[in-house]
């Protein structure tokens, strides 16, 4: 395998890990309704005039699966990334980098329970592992205090926004849409500026300015197109699982531009929950060695 292919998925995790950093910069600059609408609209802007042509040609396709293409719209644009905005106000760069490496692991997890996968041994084993790092991660420390519901509101959504992502991924492979990946793209995109649009004329509505329009520039072109070009690049390169891996890295470059960018500190609960939180990733991914075998079917005579 050519190292050159390593570069896509780098580049999408570099990318997003950034992302958790614009979070962070957007609390008091605008709000979250605002810019989880605008980034989507931006996106809509700049790829229409490239992708409406080929949405129209299949819009036959579009109209028999619009139910499935709004689903995954809600899920992995409007709640994955509206939900992160609003976590920002009250947690850390550094923190929602952690909990978004739980995607993988969470993909495992709900592949199991929705497709029917047999869990595996590192499945299992890493799901306990990668909870015992959310706790400690939650608890800042303390797991205990976890009993007294002492968590911070932004840690919990980012638990539910990366539920909501693995979803996102899972149903993907569960509905297989007879379009080309773009227009699949570009669909999800039109319902998640659809889904969003109701919280932004609700909410505050902050106006685009010199403050926030670079915020919006980021999470529109860079960490929502550009990061998809790339992770498709990635996929069809070195295949899903090897790309997914790649996500495990998103704790250490969050923290690394949080510190750069925002000054932001480690503290030695950061430490041991991304070590449990990754090494449960790590052996849900390597120990794939199904629980259950199945039964060898006998043969007769």
């Amino acid at each position: 395998m050519s190292p050159l292919f390593l570069l896509p998925p780098l580049g999408a995790v570099l990318i997003w890990s950034g992302n958790m950093t614009i979070n962070q910069l957007t609390v008091g600059a605008i709000a979250p309704s605002s810019i989880a609408f605008l980034r989507w609209l931006l996106a809509l802007v700049v790829l229409t005039p490239f992708l409406l042509p080929a949405a129209w040609k299949h819009r036959m396709t579009i109209r028999r699966e619009w139910p499935k293409l709004a689903v995954l719209g809600l899920l992995g644009m409007a709640l994955w990334q509206g939900l992160a905005y609003v976590a920002a106000e009250t947690t850390t760069a550094t923190n929602m980098g952690i909990l978004a490496a739980m995607v993988p692991l969470l993909t495992v997890l709900l592949s199991a329970l929705i497709l029917r996968e047999a869990p595996t041994l590192g499945g299992t084993l890493g799901a306990g592992v990668a909870l015992a790092g959310v706790a400690v991660l939650l608890g800042r420390g303390d797991p205990a205090s976890l009993l007294d519901l002492a968590v911070a509101r932004g840690d919990a959504l980012m638990v539910v926004a990366a539920t909501c992502y693995a979803l996102y991924g899972v149903m993907l492979k569960r509905w297989p849409l007879d379009l080309p990946p773009w227009v699949v793209l570009y669909a999800q995109v039109c319902f998640a500026v659809l889904f969003l649009l109701p919280g932004y004329l609700l909410g505050p509505m902050t106006p685009v300015d010199a403050g926030n329009v670079g915020l919006i520039l980021y999470a529109g072109i860079p960490a929502s197109i550009v990061t998809t070009y790339l992770w498709m690049r990635a996929i069809r390169q070195i295949g899903a699982s090897r790309a997914s891996i790649f996500i495990n890295l998103m704790p250490l470059f969050s923290a690394i531009i949080a510190m750069l960018a925002l000054g932001e500190r480690l503290a030695a609960f950061h430490l041991l929950g991304g070590a449990l939180v990754l090494a449960g990733v790590l052996m849900a991914q390597t120990l794939t060695q199904p629980l259950a075998r199945r039964p060898v079917p006998r043969k007769e005579g």
